[in-house]
């Protein structure tokens, strides 16, 4: 009896102990199913990964010959600036430069400018001596330089068109393409247009030689040129009376690409475009207006 009675209660023990064992197994099972959960499934194999986001150009040259080209000049807080040319031919003092006459009335500290170098990694404006006249440093922003005049005014040169703004496969461009430009494409389905159906390339006229006269704002005819023939010589009627243009004192002109380019005696040169009418006016348009007009 005693027997059986332990027995019974050995059976009894065995069961409590089961019921409680059972759910906790039960509880673990998510756990687990979750940490042996598979990684998720690749994308497809057609999926095109996202194209890499362009590279702009860098506007600053790392090296002297990335300098050359046109470049503004700014007196910081006011609206005196002054659109220069630096080039590599070497001068009197570093390499050359040109401006227009009128940008030493608009910023006074080129009066003592006569050169250019290229000194750690940034542009620096001498005199005859080649002493620095502004001695520039490349801002945060890598967009542009900045330098302090001995007098405390702060000026800005920013590039605007030079050697290290241009892509470097521009010139290589014209290589890559296609050795035989008849061949088809998959994509290229259109017939290509006979040559006596396309329209004629439309040729800018150049400058034609003989009189001009000088026009400003509020002043017309102020003095009259003459431009010799084919890019010749530039000579300055007796009767003068524009004082910018006798200082400048052009001696020779020429057209190249959609521009005429009036050079002065000591060098340096002015931009003029095409405005209609026989007309040519400055470009860029920095100080006072500066209109060529053909007098018939």
């Amino acid at each position: 009896m005693r027997q059986a009675l332990a027995a019974l209660l050995a059976a009894s023990a065995l069961i409590a102990i089961a019921a409680i064992v059972r759910p906790a197994a039960a509880q673990d099972v998510p756990a687990a199913a979750e940490e042996a959960a598979p990684p998720p499934p690749p994308p497809p194999a057609g999926t095109l990964a996202a194209p890499p986001v362009p590279v702009a150009p860098p506007s600053l040259p790392d090296r002297l010959g990335q300098v050359p080209g046109t470049w503004d000049l700014s007196r910081d807080g006011t609206n005196r600036r002054c659109v220069m040319t630096l080039v590599l031919d070497s001068g009197e003092a570093g390499q050359r430069l040109r401006f227009p006459a009128g940008c030493r009335r608009a910023l006074p500290v080129l009066n003592a400018v006569a050169g250019w170098l290229f000194v750690d990694g940034a542009v620096r404006l001498v005199d005859r001596n080649v002493r620095p006249v502004l001695d520039f440093a490349k801002r945060p922003d890598q967009r542009s330089l900045v330098a302090q005049a001995e007098g405390g005014e702060g000026y800005s040169f920013v590039p605007l068109d030079i050697v290290a703004m241009r892509p470097a496969d521009a010139v290589a461009a014209p290589e890559t393409a296609p050795a035989n430009p008849t061949s088809s494409s998959p994509l290229q389905t259109a017939a290509p247009v006979p040559a006596e159906l396309q329209p004629a390339a439309t040729v800018s006229a150049g400058p034609a030689p003989g009189l001009y006269a000088l026009d400003r704002v509020q002043q017309r005819d102020t003095c009259r040129i003459t431009l010799d023939g084919s890019g010749g010589g530039v000579h300055i009627v007796p009767g003068c009376h524009d004082s910018g243009l006798e200082v400048f004192d052009p001696v020779r002109w020429r057209y190249v690409n959609g521009r005429m380019t009036l050079t002065a005696k000591r060098g340096h040169s002015i931009d003029l475009v095409p405005s209609g009418d026989g007309r040519w006016r400055r470009d860029p348009e920095v100080g006072t207006a500066f209109v060529l007009r053909r007098v018939d």
